[in-house]
């Protein structure tokens, strides 16, 4: 059975940081590009930070400078480095693990940013 289970949302100052985590089971992990997105409330899914399986990354203009995304393949987690939030920054971020037409997401965490 395929799980993402993310972990590491909650609410921050603006400012903050936070440290967003994926664990994946199920998958080979280290052959899946991996990713993760935010939904914010009224607004589509979008894409903040991917990582393929070389290592090779992309963020989303609005978090480049801010926002790190790595991988651990020996311990099958991806994460996502969250700094100098913004209340624009708040949304449920997904993790999302991709190999060609085989798409999985997690559950989801929230992450919200207010004074």
């Amino acid at each position: 059975q395929v799980q993402l289970v993310e972990s590491g949302g909650g609410l921050v100052q603006p400012g903050g940081s936070l440290r967003l985590s994926c664990a994946g089971s199920g998958i080979i992990f280290s052959s899946y590009a991996m990713g993760w997105y935010r939904q914010a409330p009224g607004k589509q899914r979008e894409l903040v930070a991917g990582i393929s399986r070389t290592s090779i990354t992309t963020y989303a203009d609005s978090v480049k400078g801010r926002f790190t995304i790595s991988r651990d393949n020996r311990k099958n987690t991806v994460s996502l480095q969250m700094n100098s939030l913004k209340p624009e920054d708040t949304a449920v971020y997904y993790c999302n693990a991709n190999f060609g037409l085989d798409n999985r997401w997690g559950q989801g965490t929230q992450v919200t940013v207010s004074s």
